[in-house]
């Protein structure tokens, strides 16, 4: 296809001396850049979005592949629009004198849907299958940021396509990525992400690392309530107004070091630990809950007073860099949790600058408090915790340089960030054009907590603010079909929604749980119902699994809590177990669900859960397909779901069986309310 060489009004003065021009070469060879998603004829491009470490003060020359309409630049802003929607993957280009250049994909608004496998290598090519009714397919390849020529693909005598690998050689030493896609005129096929090492397929394990982040197994820690490595520090409120429940319980940095030497992780399988904010929070109560009534500690870390101090309830500073010396040790990242939208109302920095807030009064007069859609860039959490208002640049400015001080003063990896769609997204791009800008070399991974639909999720993953954010339509939509008996086919809906808006290769978080969710075994086997205040639950009876102590009901219980942990484990994007998960932890809603962490005293039932996590772990650590593989939803029904995922021609079939009976589908027996899982070579 030829290109069309689009000259933007505007010089490109992108880089005027040797440290930029080893920046834009840096991007050029870096990290894939994720690609651009037309939305529809007109698309606005923000590019700090697609290319944060580069100083895009003025715009310039760029290049833009055939089919569009026309292009604008904004200089101002960095900001370009498109207008077109070409019914082929495009190319955005930036040419830096012609010796080296960055090309972003631009993937059309058409239906997306699986078609696409690698079959194997074969004297230095790479054999990919595609279905007959799908062909003949077009093709873009890209090495890193790089678009390849369309040299690389050919379609040979048997019918299957070839990429040709001596293409990439002499390629990028390390670790890189080779893209492909591919489209008709119909549809737009799934995409292929192909790791290398020194410019060859990774086809072992072994050659991963911790910092592969398709090859992440995370794992959620609420500090408080995970275990006390030191007595010393423990410092709850004790006071009558504050029922111990949602009092400190002594857990700390030192009681994770502790279970990180203990090789806790390791038998479990996990490599990446998120830890809940360890920031200073205040020494007193706040908030009030009726029925029972009471106030509450900080213990979970969400309500900052300084935002660059460690809570002494958590640990020293010397404790903290010995975490993360540990955790590294054994090959384990950690991120960590950081609240960037709001403070305590007593932290200096707000006594300070008490204007660095939204308002708490809506223009019509009604209190701005928990109103998550209508205000949700301004809305208050809690009386005592004002939003601050991050469209301001100084507040920006201040907030994401407090943020990038964990990343100044401790080796960490990464970022778990709170509440995300209730913060702008100006500081999203502030923050990672600072963090790409001063880290550029070091491998940091970031995830958002962000509800709503994949078109909102969506759009705060770009390479220039997330990497990923949690998947709460997938989990939510499991629990439901697990726990209640509704249609497995709503599963595989989601599942393919998902993969058509992130790709087929993207590192969103598919969760067990987390600390503001009803534990889901105590759903399915019916302790909490559906239809209740699963808050009020917690507080006013003791919840197990079920209501009655039925042991058979509670056997179907943990058996559909591991059909969850099955589908998280094999399904494309990165599994995140909430600490207690692995074992079964029951309980309602916060606080309930933030129970101390057991390590002993397991249940018969407990004791067989874990077993069985780990081997799940163990098998997603181990293979190929479950890390890289392709997709390709195999059958579904109101009670089975079956799918391969393959690499490489290695496959890995998946079939879940949510019913009383035996099924076989796909060559699989799948005994009633389990999973079975069977790996072949092609």
């Amino acid at each position: 296809m030829k290109r069309l060489g689009i000259i933007l009004t505007a010089a490109l003065v992108l880089l005027s001396c040797q440290q930029k021009d080893a920046e834009f070469r840096r991007v050029a060879y870096g990290d894939p850049i994720m690609p651009i998603r037309l939305m529809s004829d007109s698309t606005e491009v923000y590019l700090t979005d697609y290319l944060p470490s580069l100083d895009l003060t003025t715009l310039g020359a760029a290049k833009l592949t055939d089919g569009f309409d026309g292009l604008k630049a904004d200089a101002a802003d960095a900001k370009l629009m498109l207008y077109g929607n070409p019914k082929e993957v495009g190319v955005l280009t930036f040419d830096h004198g012609g010796s080296f250049k960055i090309d972003i994909p631009i993937l059309p608004n058409m239906p997306v849907r699986q078609g696409l496998t690698t079959l194997g290598i074969t004297d230095d090519m790479l054999f990919l299958e595609v279905a007959d009714e799908l062909k003949p397919l077009h093709f873009r390849c890209f090495l890193q940021n790089r678009a390849l020529g369309s040299y690389v693909m050919t379609l040979g005598a048997d019918g299957h396509y070839l990429f040709d690998l001596k293409s990439l050689k002499p390629g990028i030493k390390g670790r890189s990525y080779l893209r492909i896609y591919a489209w008709n005129d119909d549809v737009l096929l799934n995409d292929l992400l192909i790791p290398l090492q020194d410019g060859y397929p990774v086809l072992n394990v072994d050659e991963l690392t911790r910092h592969d982040a398709n090859a992440q197994v995370l794992y959620s820690i609420l500090v408080d309530r995970f275990y006390d490595g030191n007595p010393d520090n423990d410092a709850p409120l004790n006071r009558p107004d504050v029922d111990p429940r949602v009092d400190y319980k002594g857990g700390d940095l030192k009681g994770i070091t502790a279970k990180i030497e203990a090789g806790y992780f390791d038998t479990l399988g996990v490599n990446t630990l998120w830890i809940s904010p360890i920031t200073q929070n205040p020494k007193d109560a706040w908030g009030q809950y009726h029925n029972p009534d009471t106030k509450f500690s900080g213990y979970h870390g969400y309500w900052p007073i300084f935002n660059t101090k460690i809570d002494d309830r958590m640990g020293t500073d010397e404790e903290l860099k010995e975490l993360l010396a540990t955790a590294h040790a054994h090959n384990i990242n950690v991120i960590l949790d950081y609240v960037a939208n709001h403070m305590h109302i007593n932290s200096p920095t707000l006594q300070e600058h008490p204007d660095w807030i939204t308002d708490s009064i809506l223009p019509d007069g009604r209190r701005n408090f928990e109103l998550w859609d209508e205000a949700r860039l301004t809305t208050w959490f809690d009386k005592h915790i004002p939003t601050l208002d991050l469209e301001r640049e100084e507040v920006c400015d201040a907030m994401t340089d407090t943020a990038l001080y964990w990343l100044q003063n401790y080796d960490f990896d990464g970022f778990r960030h709170d509440a995300c769609k209730h913060i702008p997204l100006n500081y999203w791009r502030m923050f990672t054009h600072k963090m790409k800008s001063r880290y550029p070399d070091r491998p940091l991974w970031m995830i958002g907590e962000t509800y709503g639909s994949n078109e909102l999720i969506g759009s705060y993953v770009k390479s220039g603010m997330l990497n990923a954010q949690f998947d709460f339509n997938i989990y939510h939509t499991a629990i439901d079909v697990l726990g209640k008996d509704e249609p497995l086919t709503k599963v595989a809906e989601v599942i393919d929604e998902s993969l058509a808006s992130y790709g087929y290769h993207h590192t969103m978080g598919n969760i067990s749980g987390n600390h503001d969710k009803t534990r889901f075994i105590s759903l399915a086997g019916g302790a909490v119902s559906w239809n209740e205040n699963d808050k009020d639950a917690g507080w006013h009876r003791t919840i197990g699994v079920t209501a009655d102590g039925d042991p058979m009901r509670e056997a179907v219980a943990f058996k559909k809590a591991l059909l969850l942990e099955v589908l998280n484990l094999t399904i494309p994007g990165v599994p995140c177990i909430y600490q207690g998960d692995e074992y079964g932890q029951c309980g309602a809603n916060d606080p309930d669900n933030r129970r101390m962490m057991r390590f002993a005293g397991l249940s018969q039932n407990e004791t067989w859960f874990l077993g069985q996590v780990e081997e799940l772990i163990r098998l997603r650590r181990t293979s190929l397909p479950l890390i890289y593989g392709d997709y390709d939803l195999r059958y579904a029904d109101d009670k089975v779901l079956v799918y391969s995922r393959t690499y490489m021609g290695e496959e890995i079939t998946v079939g879940i069986n949510n019913s009383t009976e035996t099924v076989e589908k796909e060559g699989l027996t799948i005994e009633p309310y389990s999973y079975t899982i069977n790996k072949e070579w092609k």
